[in-house]
């Protein structure tokens, strides 16, 4: 399949002047550093920001492999760790000593061989995945036990882009599965619109950094939906940089802006088409007619004859004073309207307060009554008790005599 055009606000240039001055500001940063007992070879990363998320049938746990001109892991020149997942299980028809005699015969560069049984059992604790996943550089797995790891590694290997790349054990090519995994870059497609890859490292020249970030870009427009419909954005970094952009899509504005001004076209033309045909309704809440009634009958026949004299040259004036005078009583009879309005609603709060006011009087002198009436049988109390007191003195006497 040949490869897709790319757009026109994508160039080569834009590449080369970002890997440049990555490597520039690596350089920099380096010089104002301590220097570091061992050298660290840090990553290139590419960025790739889609549209829209992707849906299923795209996103997977497993990576899309995408074929680069000069390999990150080379284990010709390298040597890496790899680590190989192979299914023990009776039915697979495989166990280790096959596939340590099948590594030895084709020199291929595995250090460890783990049994997925083995994996079950040993690998349980969370150190112990940790541990693993950091021990090795890459990882491969037969096909038929994919299925089965996510859970068994855990999600530290998902955290560390360590998933391991699916090998067909079936087949007699397994030297040639692991190469091309090694020499390719991984794209891990998820739940978001954006992701990382690796394309090159700081190690390598300028221009092959620029190959690779060229084939990575072209291999990524080829796998997503809709092509470079698809694609918002691609960005370059490194681990403490800032990124640098190498493609930004221009966003579709002018079909949108195009529907809106039909849009408001074809409801301009609506309303044309209601005011000619008079449909166009009146509007509430406002006063639209108003009927300007004079009691003066002797008026309206010197109106009549003045319009008669006059003739009808002068009837476009006569009209527009009509209309004046219609308009001048409309404001009159609003203002009327508003003054009215305003003494009802003086008048309702003056009634109210004379309301309050004689409540309180009629409270005081209910009040003032009941003290008097207290008072009054205080008084009477006191009468009866000095009377009793009396007739006790008075029944003393007469026994003492």
């Amino acid at each position: 399949m040949a490869a897709l055009p790319p757009p026109s606000g994508f160039s080569p240039e834009l590449v080369d002047k970002a890997v440049n001055a990555l490597l520039k500001w690596r350089s920099s940063k380096l010089n104002t550093q301590k220097p570091q007992l061992l050298e660290h070879d840090e990553f290139v990363y590419l960025i790739l920001t889609l549209k829209k998320i992707p849906p299923k049938g795209v996103s997977r746990i497993n990576a899309h492999k995408i074929p680069l001109p000069h390999p990150l892991t080379n284990p010709l020149t390298e040597a890496p760790e790899l680590c190989l997942i192979i299914d023990d299980r009776p039915k697979s028809g495989l166990n280790k000593d096959a596939a340590k005699k099948k590594i030895q015969n084709d020199n291929i560069p595995i250090s460890k061989i783990i049994k997925i049984s083995k994996l079950k059992t040993d690998y349980r604790p969370f150190e112990a995945k940790r541990k693993l996943c950091d021990s090795y550089d890459m990882f491969f797995a037969d096909k038929r036990v994919v299925p089965l790891l996510p859970k068994m590694l855990g999600k530290q290997f998902f955290k560390k882009k360590k998933i391991p790349m699916t090998v067909d054990l079936k087949h007699s090519n397994w030297k040639e599965q692991i190469d091309r995994a090694c020499g390719s870059a991984l794209l891990f497609l998820r739940t978001g619109t954006c992701s990382v890859m690796k394309v090159g490292r700081v190690s390598m020249s300028r221009e092959e950094i620029s190959k690779n970030v060229m084939a990575a870009i072209n291999g990524i427009a080829e796998i997503v939906p809709r092509k470079w419909g698809g694609i918002r954005s691609f960005h370059l970094k490194l681990l403490d940089s800032l990124a640098l952009p190498v493609y930004q899509a221009v966003p579709d504005l002018k079909l949108k802006i195009d529907g809106g001004a039909k849009e408001q076209e074809e409801v301009e033309e609506e309303e044309e088409n209601k005011v000619k045909e008079g449909e166009v309704g009146k509007k509430k809440g406002r006063i639209h007619e108003v009927r300007y009634m004079d009691n003066n009958d002797d008026n309206e026949d010197g109106q009549v004859a003045d319009e008669g004299e006059l003739g009808s040259g002068f009837e476009g004036d006569i009209d527009n004073h009509a209309a004046d005078d219609v308009e001048n009583g409309s404001d009159e009879l609003l203002n009327k309207k508003r003054k009215m309005g305003d003494n009802k609603g003086k008048g309702e709060k003056n009634v109210a307060k004379l309301k309050k006011e004689d409540g309180f009087k009629q409270k005081k002198a209910n009040n003032e009554d009941v003290t008097v009436q207290k008072k009054l049988k205080k008084n009477d109390l006191a009468l009866e008790s000095g009377e009793m007191q009396v007739k006790h003195n008075k029944k003393k006497k007469r026994l003492a005599a």
